[in-house]
């Protein structure tokens, strides 16, 4: 038997009065916005049936758009007043801005969001703390490999990074495959999953996220000196076509057999699963000898809001509600596997590799890129800065001191650290 807060079973309740009295045929029809297009056939064939079959009053549609037109058009239609009802969030500054010019609706009051703590309300609240998005989940940064190719060639996971460059050394050494497939022509991924998946090791996770915010650090401290000289070493063990090799085109190299490594997010599980034909396993990013704690970059990722403008606010309202229960968790995080839930209950997670990544939050301290909160908000934005500054070290156009510099001149020239500590 479903149990539900009192909350929603009032929104239940007054939803099938509304039916009864109206027919069936009078559903009402609320759209979710989202920049996963990928994510179409799980909406449609999971979510949505699974929520429609709690509230036949209410019908929903998926309605995506591209990752990298999302965000524009997703404002465009807000100014026009012609977006969704219900809006997935990026998190940190992007939604920020979108509550602050109330194209976004608060979200105190909804029940069910008091199954979110602090930590996982921070993505998706204001400066002064209201929550204005339901966290839906985050993604975990590390490496996936060819377990298959490993056991044939006697290989094992590093415990270290000297490990895992010994490790890469001998796969370069045995040739057969490459070491590591990633290319930098989309640059994002060199950032992605180069410097923000190494680098909290370097910069000790959250301690070294808010002192960036309150500037008691700079960029061109030595961890982050150190993050890009790591990062620069990756270039040896890369593809000779790296410069001009894209996401999709490394990611196909991985699947295909031709590579032993593959720098990913655990977003990336479905597609990997999907299409590799050898067995996969994954480690997360390998501290440095010597440092008895490891961090991962576990990133408040997805949450869904209200347009604050809807139609039917009740009906959004009811669709935000689910979305907090552990039975929405429970279909999300199963569907997508690689995005993990941020309720405070955690969902079981059926997916062996997705349960591989989740593990890693058992030993290891969890981060958000620290490029995401506050550091963004001006121009030239850091999260944009660190891609160039990322992709550019890989292939030798920059030294790490000198992209280290480059990016604090960057923040310096338009942030000034708040009075008042972050909190995230």
């Amino acid at each position: 038997m479903r149990r539900f807060g009192l909350g929603l079973l009032v929104a239940a309740a007054a939803l099938s009065l509304g039916a009864a009295a109206c027919g069936e045929a009078d559903a009402e029809t609320i759209t979710v916005e989202s920049w996963r297009a990928e994510d179409a056939a799980v909406w449609e064939d999971l979510i949505i049936p699974a929520f429609e079959r709690e509230f036949p009053a209410i019908e929903v549609a998926f309605v995506p758009t591209s990752p990298t037109e999302y965000d524009a058009a997703l404002e465009e239609r807000l100014a026009e007043g012609t977006a969704g009802d219900v809006i997935a969030c990026r998190a940190f500054d992007t939604s920020l801005a979108l509550f602050e010019r109330s194209h976004l609706a608060p979200l105190a009051d909804l029940p069910g969001i008091e199954a979110f703590g602090p930590d996982e309300r921070s993505a998706w609240a204001a400066d002064g703390g209201i929550p204005y998005c339901v966290p839906v989940a985050s993604v975990i940064h590390g490496f996936v490999y060819n377990r298959t190719a490993f056991g044939e060639l006697g290989l094992r996971e590093p415990r270290t990074e000297e490990e895992f460059f010994g490790l890469l050394e001998a796969i370069r050494d045995e040739g057969s495959l490459v070491p590591l497939a990633m290319g930098t022509r989309d640059r994002w991924e060199a950032a992605t999953m180069g410097f923000q998946s190494i680098g909290p090791n370097y910069w000790k996770g959250e301690q070294g996220r808010l002192a960036l915010i309150d500037g008691s650090a700079k960029l061109t401290d030595q961890p982050y000196v150190d993050t890009l000289t790591t990062l620069q070493r990756w270039s040896q063990y890369l593809p000779s076509s790296a410069p001009e090799m894209t996401h999709a085109e490394a990611r196909a190299m991985f699947t295909a057999g031709d590579a032993a490594i593959y720098p990913a997010g655990s977003w990336e599980i479905a597609a990997l699963s999907s299409a590799a034909d050898f067995e996969l396993g994954a480690f997360a990013p390998p501290p440095p000898a010597g440092q008895d704690t490891c961090y991962i970059s576990d990133h408040t990722d997805i949450g869904l809001g209200m347009n604050a403008a809807t139609d039917s606010p009740q009906a959004a309202r009811t669709l935000l509600t689910w979305a907090t229960s552990r039975d929405f968790a429970r279909i999300f995080a199963n569907a997508l596997p690689g995005f993990f839930t941020l309720r405070g209950t955690p969902a079981d997670i059926d997916d062996p590799l997705a349960r591989e990544f989740a593990s890693w939050r058992d030993n290891c301290e969890s981060t958000s890129r620290n490029t995401a909160q506050f550091l963004s908000r001006g121009e030239p934005g850091l999260e944009h800065e660190a891609w160039a500054v990322s992709a550019a070290v890989l292939t030798g156009g920059l030294d790490p001191i000198s992209g280290a510099q480059r990016l604090q001149a960057s923040l310096d020239s338009w942030y000034d650290p708040p009075s008042q500590p972050a909190n995230r």
